[in-house]
């Protein structure tokens, strides 16, 4: 039995990424705790507000019922995994466009301080699932996402098996919601 993950950097595309898995009749677990606001239109799809790093640092989150479902676990969260047998979809993001909107929810953020923060991260996140053995990954860029999203899904449901619609998850991309979208310098 798999444990399904959708992970990244807050603000980096998760609530997007598990908006298309339920859209493309995949078993996606969460619940109402965090209601749709104007950051998140369409909601937040997460279990317990997001709060489920407490629960698995502490050893209390019942990972065993999630199985074959996906669940949103923020970066910092896959540190505290255990072991198990897990495919992970882990978003990565334009790290400003991570800071805007993160400013746009919670006001002036210190960017010298906190983007090389979560450059570290995404790193160290990455780096973990790379050296785990019981994890299996795809990382899936939001800016692509939202450029293409038919091919970024058609990887996704390569990495899945084929058991995604892709037809109807390509529906959940709404270009209109993403307003913090930079040009990416090539």
């Amino acid at each position: 039995m798999i444990n399904y993950i959708v992970s990244g950097l807050e603000r980096s595309g998760t609530s997007m990424m598990m908006q298309i898995l339920y859209k493309g009749g995949m078993p996606v677990a969460f619940d109402y705790s965090r209601p749709p606001n104007d950051h998140n239109p369409k909601g937040y799809y997460e279990l317990e507000g997001g709060k489920i790093i407490n629960r698995l640092m502490d050893g209390t989150f019942p990972m065993e019922k999630y199985r074959e479902k996906f669940i949103k676990i923020t970066a910092y969260g896959l540190k505290f995994l255990p072991k198990g047998k897990y495919k992970i979809i882990y978003m990565i993001r334009n790290i400003d466009e991570i800071m805007d909107s993160m400013e746009k929810m919670s006001g002036p953020i210190n960017r010298e301080e906190e983007k090389p923060l979560f450059e570290k991260l995404n790193r160290y996140a990455i780096q973990l699932m790379k050296k785990r053995d019981d994890i299996d990954y795809i990382i899936v860029n939001y800016n692509k996402v939202i450029k293409n999203p038919r091919r970024e899904i058609e990887r996704v449901n390569e990495f899945l098996g084929g058991k995604l619609d892709v037809e109807s998850a390509v529906k959940a991309v709404d270009p209109k919601l993403y307003r913090n979208v930079r040009e990416v310098k090539k």
